[in-house]
Formats: structure tokens, sequence, C-alpha cells
């Protein structure tokens, strides 16, 4: 059954999700090209799943880049936005807040285990997201199906966190460090350049970095690199031209540091896809 369909108004998808009458439901939808969900929030838990696509989540307190076979976990009640690094084919699975104990706290990227993969895909055959009356389970809770929907929450409360987020700090002297990072990836300028810049003891913005984002500056710059060249490698650059963007040496010395962040090469890594 082909349960994807076109994006449509962002207010009326929301309120189809919020009165969602089962405590778990899967929910499909195919995005274009560098589509753009504007910022919203909802009443409900979410794991947002890409089975084709890449995407940036962004929120207040941070950005996550996800490609397929990863995932956000995105708590109810949290403002976000995502861009859609092309064709995105989303599968999301949405979760009462009461459904269950034990379900994560705090929204971050997670891994999709197989069985999770196959969970997701069976649950978007039973939501039925064209509910006539939207009073009526789309399933009967004591049945296959609503184990099927038990066996989803089970594996939500195991999920490995993954780093693919990059936190944001609040403190005006970091943000301009952060935000100006972020458009020039390439630069190699050191902490100590940039207590000049801003006439900031060395100490104390490395206090502060590690307090508000929990880690050191060169630790930032590098995830933050990281994010980027994910994004790149979705779009079909050459793994020499980001090196060479992002300020790394070589493509071995940018190889080199995504295998230790994720144990694989760039093209394993989207190999899984």
């Amino acid at each position: 059954m082909d349960t994807s369909r076109k994006p449509k108004a962002l207010a009326q998808a929301l309120q189809e999700i919020d009165e969602l009458p089962s405590p778990v439901s899967g929910r499909a939808t195919d995005y274009p090209a560098n589509w753009h969900i504007a910022p919203h929030l909802h009443a409900r838990h979410q794991l947002i799943y890409a089975v084709r696509g890449v995407m940036v989540v962004q929120t207040e307190v941070g950005r996550w880049v996800v490609p397929p076979t990863r995932a956000i976990w995105m708590v109810a009640g949290m403002t976000h936005e995502i861009r859609c690094i092309g064709e995105v084919h989303m599968r999301s699975v949405t979760v009462a807040t009461d459904a269950a104990s034990g379900l994560p706290g705090f929204t971050q990227a997670v891994g999709i285990s197989p069985l999770l993969r196959e969970l997701i895909r069976a649950a978007m055959d039973l939501s039925q997201p064209e509910l006539s009356d939207l009073s009526d389970l789309p399933y009967i809770p004591d049945s296959r199906d609503g184990r099927v929907m038990r066996l989803i929450l089970d594996e939500i409360r195991v999920l490995p966190v993954l780093p693919l987020h990059l936190q944001m700090p609040s403190d005006p002297r970091l943000l301009q460090i952060c935000e100006l990072l972020q458009q020039h990836l390439d630069d190699t300028s050191t902490m100590a350049d940039w207590a000049q810049r801003l006439a900031v003891d060395v100490k104390t913005i490395q206090r502060l970095f590690v307090k508000e984002t929990g880690m050191t500056f060169g630790q930032w710059r590098q995830q933050a690199r990281l994010l980027r060249a994910l994004e790149l490698l979705a779009s079909g650059e050459k793994v020499i031209d980001i090196a060479l963007a992002l300020g790394y040496d070589s493509p071995s010395a940018f190889s080199t540091m995504f295998r230790k962040q994720f144990d694989q090469t760039p093209s394993q890594f989207f190999a899984e896809n």
C-alpha cells in the first residue's frame, strides 16, 4: 500500500498529528528536493525518519543532520524546522506523551535498527492517515497490530544516540564565533586568534565553550565541519572538493576524521542506504 502523500498545509497537518486517537501512529509524506518545513511544534513525540534523502533539523538548542538509516527523536513541545537535502521520503512515528514510560526525554539523533525499520514500515500500513472519523482507532490495541505498535515503543526506549548534533551557545561572544565559523568552515583561526579579535581572555572562551556546548573549541569546529560534510555528501559532492571546502589539507585527512567519528568511510556511510 502506498501511504506517501504530497506535502499539505502545515496547520492542517499539525492538527491531524495532534488529534490522532491512537497512542502510536505512523505517518508517511514525500517532500520534493529543497523543501522547507517551517518552524512548528507538536503535542506528541515524533520519531522523524527518512527512508530516502537527508534532513537538516533545526531547533532553538541546536542543529542535527540526519541521513537515512538514522532518525531524530523529537520530544513533544519543541519548536523545530526541517530542510530537505534532495528528495525526502519521510516515514514518521508519532507517540502520545503518556503512551509509555521510559521514553527518551531529550531531542536527539538516533540509529534505526533493521527491526525498527521494518516495524516503521508496518506502522505506515496500520495507521490509515486519512481517517474519516478521528475518534476511530485504526487498530485494536489487543491485537497483532497493537502488539506491533507496542514493540515500536520497546525499540524506541533502547535507540542508540548518535553524534549528529551541533549545540549552539547562548553567550553572545561564543555565538558570534560559531555563526562566523559556520559561514566559513575552512577558517583555521585558533582560539587565541578569536580571543584577540574579541578582546577576551583565551581561558574565558575555553571555559565557556565547554560549559555551553559540552565541547572544546576544536571539537565544536570539527563537529560543524562533519555535519556540513554530511550535507555535501548527500548532495553528491566529491570527497576532494568537500575536504578542501572544509579546510582539510587532503581528502585522506578528511576521510580519517570521518572514519574516526562513524567507524566508516564516507562512501560506506551512505552505501547503507
